[in-house]
């Protein structure tokens, strides 16, 4: 008998179930997304997950720290586990089960990518490798497929790949680069787009306002949306799968308190959101269908706060809560209930 792929489904006609295959055992389907809530939470929701991160004070210092918080209740966020390699700035994705996250500097660039089970704590395992090691890069993803791009290696990168959640391996060439290399992008997604926007250039020294889409299920093919409210670098995004947020940046070199919006279906110029509760860059983005958070950042020092907006209104940032060891930004962050989802 063949080797049984990771992520191939089967209907089990005993239990009436579908079920899917994790490489060792088969397991119920989860058909819709879980509520992850802890006993300490005020409601059941769906749960965000930060990965690693940086402190460039007292002494620069990497994080291998793993967060997790349920985006539907408030406060601190809780230990989730470790990454096998301290690391900052890779760009994290996931499904509805699981999240991986991709490359990162410590002190170099990694094409390393790991993945856990959002609805566990503790494990991490390999997922493969990057064509190409880099950080600074921004990824997006939808319930099957997971796509990064940008980034530094330590020449900057306009490539775009992607990796399939579910089974794992190597990333692969999305057919089609950015229009200009760049990194420093913030990313989010609908079921159907993915979105980049922003970015930074060294030479020439460039921030952007561009604002790109892709069809996330198809390659080859990348459109021009329209621009940010300003240029916009270490800025991050996330979604529901109505609405993309933009949040924190350096226009450049001083950290911005902003959040733009677009509507994900529709090109277009970005529209003024509201506000951080802090200016600050290099924060780490999850969501919910409803809500958005924005963790940790730099200022240019680490900051611990975890600020979040209800996306289907307008208006300044409400305090959340905070990351649980000292305070860092450029962390990875991914949800079981984004809007690509």
């Amino acid at each position: 008998m063949s080797e049984i792929p990771r992520g191939a489904i089967r209907f089990n006609t005993d239990s009436n179930r579908v079920e899917v295959w994790n490489g060792s055992v088969w397991g119920e389907m989860q058909l819709s997304t879980p509520n992850l809530g802890r006993g300490v939470d005020t409601e059941p929701g769906v749960r965000g997950i930060y990965f690693g991160g940086f402190s460039p004070s007292p002494s620069p210092t990497m994080f291998g720290d793993i967060d997790y918080f349920n985006i539907a209740s408030t406060g601190d966020a809780v230990d989730f586990g470790t990454l096998t390699t301290s690391r900052a700035d890779g760009a994290a994705m996931s499904s509805r089960t699981i999240g991986v996250y991709a490359g990162g500097y410590n002190p170099t660039a990694q094409t390393t990518m790991e993945q856990v089970v959002i609805a566990s704590t503790g494990s991490v395992s390999s997922f493969g490798s990057m064509g190409t090691a880099r950080f600074n890069l921004a990824g997006l993803a939808n319930a099957t497929r997971g796509v990064f791009a940008g980034g530094r290696e330590p020449a900057y990168s306009n490539e775009i790949e992607y990796i399939t959640i579910a089974s794992g391996g190597a990333s692969i060439d999305f057919g089609v680069n950015l229009p200009t290399a760049r990194r420093k992008m913030g990313a989010c997604a609908s079921p159907t787009r993915g979105i980049f926007g922003g970015g930074y250039l060294d030479s020439p020294a460039t921030t952007f306002t561009q604002i790109n889409f892709i069809t996330i299920a198809s390659t080859g093919s990348i459109d021009e949306f329209g621009d940010l409210v300003v240029a916009s670098q270490s800025t991050t995004a996330c979604s529901n799968a109505t609405r993309g947020l933009f949040g924190g940046r350096q226009d450049p070199g001083s950290s911005l308190n902003t959040i733009d919006y677009i509507t994900i279906a529709t090109t277009g110029n970005a529209s003024d959101f509201g506000d951080l509760t802090l200016a600050k860059h290099h924060v780490s983005g999850s969501a919910s269908s409803t809500r958005a958070l924005w963790g940790g950042g730099l200022q240019p020092t680490a900051v611990n706060t975890i600020d979040y907006n209800e996306i289907a209104t307008q208006g300044n940032s409400i305090d959340f809560g905070d990351v649980t060891t000292q305070a860092k930004g450029m962390m990875g962050g991914c949800s079981n209930g984004h809007g690509g989802l």
